[in-house]
């Protein structure tokens, strides 16, 4: 099998995702939907970092999501990956717009979630794959 590289493209404009793309076609990415996200659709559009903040808000850009009626959902990061000790116990499963953006063109490429979340899941966000954890 031959797997297309990872194609993206930016187009800046004032326009909202919403007025650019059908909502049934809308994914909004957040690390508080209950859907798992178990594979790239290539007729989806993926909204990542839909908010940036220096905090986080529980549930923001679930709610953000609901309100505009798209389907959400989540990395598989609790599927993929365990809770690794540490000394401040921080565990959280919020990332950088360039942490999601490189899992998922990891993924895109490998097929592989426990590749792709290796590449971008950083120790300090307190997950580890389970065969790290062992050691």
């Amino acid at each position: 099998a031959c797997l297309l590289p990872f194609v993206f493209q930016i187009d800046k404009t004032p326009e909202s995702y919403l007025d650019l793309f059908p909502l049934d076609a809308i994914v909004y990415l957040t690390p508080d939907s209950e859907n798992v996200l178990e594979d790239i659709d290539p007729d989806k559009v993926y909204v990542l970092g839909g908010l940036v903040d220096e905090t986080i808000h529980k549930e923001l850009t679930l709610r953000r999501a609901r309100e505009q009626s798209l389907q959400t959902a989540r990395l598989p990061i609790r599927e993929y990956m365990v809770r690794a000790p540490n000394s401040r116990n921080y565990h959280s499963e919020t990332l950088a717009i360039n942490q999601v953006f490189d899992i998922l063109s990891t993924y895109y490429e490998t097929r592989s979630w426990p590749v792709a979340l290796r590449a971008g899941v950083s120790s300090g966000k307190g997950y580890v794959l389970p065969e790290a954890a062992e050691q």
